[in-house]
């Protein structure tokens, strides 16, 4: 569901209980604000519960400062956390390139045409390659070159450009580096990465080619948050398609990217529109 003009997004979590769904739902209707959406989730394993609500004030003095200091209230005896975002809010983003440009020209359009809610502050790459594009485009491109030696002083360098343009996410949009544990623990939560869904089987340079070599059947993407194990963060959201014995490696390339930039733009929407929750190395998505 489109976030419209004037529809305020609530997202909270807190310990399982009686009543949570109440003292949202009732605070928002003593505020005179109307719901438009709203999803929930109890996870009776790990006894959490979270809810997202999209409403509309009916009152024109609607103030966030002063939502967020009356809600306290109620909310501390749930131990409930949350957030509020405004209407219309884009994401200030970071997107980090190597050279391979088939997710970061769709998020570029994305971005662009106002598909995404997103504003790209800028690009990140350890090449050269793709600065023209990200010129054409009117954002600032940084070249970071990176060797093993150089690993520590190029990633503090990307966070503190991160931290120069106040970037809120970052994108991996095929960043082929893999990121220190201490970068990981920095950008927890903050940082989606996208890969091939070949993994574990077929690592390593020409995946696809492994794959046809092997007569795969399916073909797809993750895109997931990043964490210290390599390509097994938390998932958001995941894309699949099936193939045969009529497609090449070059086929199988093609619909391997395709996937992967659907299924990143996918991850990318869920988490600027507050859907994704963290649930220790699981997520709840509510999809729209």
């Amino acid at each position: 569901m489109r976030n419209n003009e004037n529809t305020w997004i609530l997202t909270a979590q807190c310990p399982s209980c009686l009543g949570t769904v109440d003292v949202v739902t009732r605070f928002l209707a003593e505020n005179s604000c109307y719901i438009v959406d709203i999803q929930s989730y109890d996870d009776r394993e790990l006894k959490l519960f979270c809810i997202r609500v999209q409403f509309r004030p009916l009152n024109d003095e609607f103030n966030a400062d002063v939502f967020d200091q009356t809600f306290l209230e109620r909310a501390k005896a749930f131990d409930m956390t949350w957030t509020l975002t405004e209407p219309n809010h884009k994401t200030r983003v970071a997107i980090m390139v190597s050279k391979y440009d088939h997710c970061l020209n769709d998020l570029l359009y994305r971005y662009r045409t106002n598909a995404l809610a997103i504003d790209v502050a800028v690009i990140i790459s350890n090449h050269p390659d793709l600065k023209a594009l990200a010129e054409w485009h009117g954002i600032d491109y940084h070249h970071l070159p990176i060797t093993a030696e150089t690993k520590p002083q190029q990633e503090k360098q990307v966070l503190d450009i991160v931290k120069q343009y106040s970037c809120e996410l970052v994108v991996l949009a095929r960043y082929m580096q893999v990121l220190s544990a201490d970068m990981c623990s920095e950008l927890s939560g903050k940082a989606i990465n996208i890969h091939h869904s070949l993994l574990p089987g077929f690592k390593g340079a020409k995946p696809y080619h492994q794959a046809w070599d092997k007569g795969v059947k399916l073909v797809g993407a993750t895109a997931h948050y990043v964490n210290d194990d390599l390509d097994e963060g938390p998932i958001i959201t995941q894309g699949v398609q099936a193939v045969d014995h009529s497609h090449y490696p070059e086929d199988l390339v093609a619909k391997g990217q395709d996937i992967e930039s659907q299924t990143l733009a996918r991850a990318v929407k869920y988490h600027i529109e507050k859907r994704v929750f963290l649930f220790g190395s699981r997520t709840v998505v509510f999809a729209d």
